[in-house]
């Protein structure tokens, strides 16, 4: 069923976002397995787009996430939004925690619920009313990784992960990716 409504959608982007999403919601409704199928394969999906948009991309992993974070940290530059976040995330995460160690319509089960989906409210408002744009992983499917990260980052829960990424200059690569603008070589 859910399946048959993600192929509705329009376009392969949108189908992928589909899938995420979908596979947010099968979790939220007790179906881990099928959530978490669907949540892999939309990402995947996404980066596969990703990577289409950006042929010129020919980089190591470790750049990549380079580029997520730029990206993700253009995204949320408002610091409502980053409080929002700062709350927001660390929510969605024990959520997902909990929803997948515990039985459907349990207690800790309904109190994870609970916290997945305030922490999911609170980082939309932060984009819908202050960021005024969209998740950053319709655009970048790595802000799932990144955004938790840089929210423990900025907790200090993380310590020095920034300075050792690159120590604060872009990696050597032989292509240059603008994020947020059209790809160039």
């Amino acid at each position: 069923m859910l399946r048959r409504i993600i192929n509705l959608l329009p376009t392969e982007e949108s189908r992928a976002v589909g899938m995420t999403t979908g596979g947010m919601i099968a979790l939220v409704t007790g179906q881990k397995l099928l959530g978490a199928g669907l949540f892999a394969r939309g990402v995947a999906e996404l980066e596969r787009k990703w990577r289409e948009q950006h042929p010129e991309f020919d980089g190591t992993l470790q750049h990549r996430w380079y580029l997520a974070t730029r990206y993700y940290e253009k995204t949320h530059s408002d610091p409502t939004n980053r409080v929002l976040h700062l709350v927001g995330t660390p929510m969605i995460m024990l959520g997902v925690g909990g929803l997948l160690l515990s039985r459907p319509a349990r207690p800790i089960w309904l109190v994870s619920v609970g916290t997945f989906t305030l922490g999911w409210a609170l980082n939309l408002i932060g984009h819908a009313l202050f960021e005024k744009n969209a998740p950053a992983f319709a655009d970048d499917p790595l802000s799932f990784l990144v955004g938790p990260v840089w929210d423990a980052q900025q907790l200090g829960l993380i310590r020095g992960a920034r300075k050792a990424s690159f120590r604060g200059r872009r990696p050597a690569s032989t292509v240059t990716v603008h994020v947020g603008e059209p790809a160039q070589a």
